[in-house]
């Protein structure tokens, strides 16, 4: 199994927001920015992978500010942490207006993504190897997230059969 460092796994998509792409207000549908971010952070997973991947969570998204029509959506997603069949995805999401560069950071997500075989059954994924300070803090950070989301799942389990 090969090593993989975040850097290989980084991907950055735009989109330039267009009418239909909207609601009344001129602000894209949140809805929208959710499978950009899905689309985006899979395209991670997979060049992390290096094979199928499905979306197994999307943890809660906070819309911090608008992307309008006519500014274009910037997506970045990086591999912040990798398990033995798992890995969390972290995305950010920057509005830019295309008349003067400025990026608006609008929102955040992180993603956990399982790697599948071609029997649809998981598999292995490759060792996360942390370089720089920024990655190995990332991927602290995505160790508590994964704490919580256990936690979280067991107590929902024990609800449903209490």
């Amino acid at each position: 199994m090969r090593d993989v460092t975040p850097s290989a796994t980084r991907t950055e998509m735009t989109w330039i927001v267009m009418p239909g792409q909207t609601n009344a207000l001129g602000t894209v549908f949140g809805g929208e920015v959710m499978a950009w971010i899905d689309v985006c952070a899979a395209v991670a997973a997979q060049r992390f992978a290096r094979g199928a991947v499905v979306t197994a969570s999307m943890d809660s998204l906070l819309f911090r500010a608008p992307i309008r029509t006519g500014e274009i959506a910037v997506l970045q997603a990086t591999v912040n942490w990798a398990g033995r069949t798992s890995m969390e995805v972290g995305v950010r999401v920057e509005s830019e207006d295309p008349n003067t560069g400025t990026r608006t950071h609008t929102s955040t997500a992180y993603l956990t993504f399982v790697a599948l075989d071609e029997h649809g059954n998981k598999r292995p994924v490759p060792k996360l190897v942390c370089e720089t300070e920024a990655e190995r803090r990332r991927c602290a950070d995505a160790e508590i997230r994964r704490a919580r989301r256990l936690a979280a799942r067991t107590e929902d389990k024990s609800r449903r059969q209490g």
